[in-house]
């Protein structure tokens, strides 16, 4: 079970951080990842992150902005989100898989992991 939480609503370059907690699982086998999806359009590749912590991946539309990181003594990836834009208006979700494949992959399909959570709310203001 993935349970994702932190959205809320922020001020053009304001920072929101998200955090997904994994229960229920051998959490820190398990890469996770952050997609998004706003209204009207298809779900977006965010960020994702190896079971160790090691590998990292971001969207385009994000890198330079935004980090993904993870406790696995909590059981929580964190996505710190810096440098907000009214384009980033979305509902985040975070997912987790056994594989961890390229950010290209994740870019390409928009989806690609296994297990995928609730969704939290961000919204930017302008």
């Amino acid at each position: 079970q993935l349970q994702a939480s932190g959205g809320g609503l922020v001020q053009t370059g304001g920072s929101l951080r998200l955090s997904c907690i994994v229960s229920g699982r051998t959490f820190n086998r398990y890469a996770v990842g952050w997609f998004r999806q706003a209204p009207g359009r298809e779900r977006e590749f965010v960020a994702a992150i190896s079971w160790k912590g090691h590998q990292t991946y971001y969207g385009r539309s994000v890198e330079g902005r935004f980090t993904i990181s993870r406790d696995n003594a909590k059981n929580t990836v964190y996505l710190q989100m810096n440098n907000l834009k009214p384009e980033d208006t979305a509902v985040f979700y975070c997912a987790a898989d056994l594989t961890l494949y390229s950010g290209q992959y994740y870019s390409m399909r928009g989806d690609g992991m296994d297990y995928w959570g609730n969704g939290t709310l961000v919204t930017v203001s302008s």
